[in-house]
């Protein structure tokens, strides 16, 4: 991981999340993409081995704002609030599906959504246990609550990003809070598994919400001056969580054309751009090249050779 930030101009910055093709499908045809390239050089790379808590698309927005990189304890949900130096966490109403050896998690979307009837009645069931323990619950959305608590400082938690679809083995709680935390989630399982929102849900054939996963915890440090967020584009996240390949190439082919293309364009009439590319296991953070008079010549002749997207992508 680098060790300085890389400080970029947030208003000519784009950071692509998901961009890693599924295992053994290969993207799409991204012609606009990878004309691009041929513009751009890499400045920056993130990599690690797959396992952090915090995915490379969050260590890239957290280092492009300024935020110090602490795996799992990236304080979106703090930053997110009006009280933002008080330590806080997302909670989220998740379907926990138990097989042989392994729990696997599902988001509440993936599980076929949560209205907001539904989730404020598992949310007034789980306030009073978070109470007790020092810890209040806040409503935010359906598929989201937002708990604050000195608890939520001392905690590392992978984010929801690493853990949709997947066995929780690898990404269990970390830090002086884990053990705390690891009991709210067993109490939430026995609280939810009885509760009348699951009985309706099973009689209508979906999916219990029968669990909870803390993600973003911790607190802004008082004296950090943090920087505007470049611009995310998300599209590729929601068929890559879903595991939907077919969806996912769409999705990319889509984005060829809205955003690449356009900056294709910019990056030709000189304009400056940053563009970081996220995939599974790394960040690559590419900037408008500015070539001398040789660099120009080998291009016109076809002598420099142009990265590929496909090629690039398949790093990530």
């Amino acid at each position: 991981m680098p060790d300085e930030p890389l400080v970029l101009d947030p208003a000519h910055h784009w950071l692509v999340p998901f961009a890693t093709p599924h295992e053994g499908v290969d993207p799409p045809a991204l012609p606009a993409l990878d004309a691009l390239l041929a513009q751009l050089r890499e400045i920056e790379r993130d990599a690690d081995d797959g396992l952090s808590l915090s995915p490379p698309h969050e260590r890239a927005l957290a280092r492009a704002q300024g935020l110090p990189v602490r795996d799992g304890a990236l304080p979106w949900a703090a930053l997110a609030s009006v009280t933002p130096h008080t330590p806080q966490a997302w909670v989220h109403p998740v379907h926990l599906q138990v097989g042989t050896g392994q729990v696997t998690l599902q988001t509440a979307e993936q599980a076929g959504g949560l209205d907001e009837a539904e989730s404020r009645a598992l949310f007034d069931a789980l306030a009073p246990l978070c109470t007790e323990d020092g810890v209040d619950l806040c409503f935010d959305s359906p598929t989201r609550w937002l708990a604050r608590g000195e608890r939520l400082g001392a905690l590392a938690c992978a984010s929801l990003d690493r853990v949709s679809g997947r066995s929780l083995a690898t990404w269990l709680p970390r830090g002086e809070q884990a053990r705390w935390l690891q009991r709210l989630q067993s109490e939430a399982q026995m609280l939810f598994y009885t509760h009348g929102v699951n009985d309706a849900r099973e009689a209508a054939r979906r999916l219990p919400i029968n669990g909870v996963w803390l993600s973003a915890p911790g607190a802004v440090d008082d004296a950090l001056r943090l920087r505007p967020p470049p611009t995310v584009d998300d599209r590729l996240r929601a068929p890559a969580l879903a595991g939907d390949a077919e969806g996912w190439r769409r999705a990319f082919t889509a984005l060829d054309q809205s955003l690449f293309t356009p900056l294709l364009e910019s990056a030709r009439r000189g304009e400056p751009l940053a563009l970081t590319l996220c995939g599974e296991r790394a960040a690559a953070t590419l900037v408008t090249e500015r070539p001398g008079l040789a660099q120009r010549l080998a291009r016109a002749l076809g002598l420099r050779p142009r990265a590929s997207a496909q090629d690039l992508l398949k790093t990530l």
